[in-house]
């Protein structure tokens, strides 16, 4: 039996990993609630927690996120498009796909500083407030499509969470 996922020696995830869903799902297709996402994603922190504890926890998903993040960009976007063509892109895709509803809000002369909101946010749009920023997940992912079309590294930082009581996530992207 061959191991989807690989040895430990060489590269775990890439797109072509996650198989011919038309094929696979020809009755159910690409669709399922966001309630069975966030089953996967908050069981899963748990056990990170429980093992690592938070910090490790949330930076195990950050990590996962920024690898997503780049698969993503490969897929489904034109990293050679204007910044302006490639965040349209990014909406569309991203509201397609039902990850969220992505805003520009700000980006400076040199792409030293973007930021970006995301409302109706897969991970927590619509969780009870806990005073805590949850989407880890989503500033990797970010980093990782903002890298793979740049070619810059940049720390995405959660500056505004549904979970903390705000009623969007914003992030703050400074180019490292």
């Amino acid at each position: 039996m061959v191991n989807i996922f690989g040895s430990l020696s060489e590269k775990k995830y890439s797109w072509d990993k996650l198989g011919n869903i038309e094929e696979g799902r020809p009755d159910l297709g690409d669709s399922l609630p966001v309630e069975v996402y966030r089953q996967l994603e908050f069981s899963l922190m748990e056990v990170l927690q429980k093992r690592y504890g938070a910090e490790t926890a949330n930076e195990i998903f950050k990590e996962a996120g920024a690898i997503a993040g780049v698969e993503f960009t490969k897929h489904h976007l034109n990293t050679n498009a204007s910044f302006k063509d490639f965040m349209t892109d990014l909406y569309k895709i991203l509201y397609k796909m039902k990850i969220g509803i992505l805003n520009v809000e700000h980006v400076d002369s040199e792409f030293n500083e973007i930021i970006l909101t995301l409302a109706d946010d897969l991970d927590c749009s619509g969780l009870p407030p806990t005073n805590e920023m949850i989407c880890d997940y989503d500033e990797g992912f970010l980093e990782g499509i903002l890298e793979q079309y740049t070619g810059d590294k940049y720390e995405v930082t959660e500056i505004n969470c549904w979970a903390n009581g705000d009623r969007i996530c914003r992030f703050r992207c400074k180019k490292l």
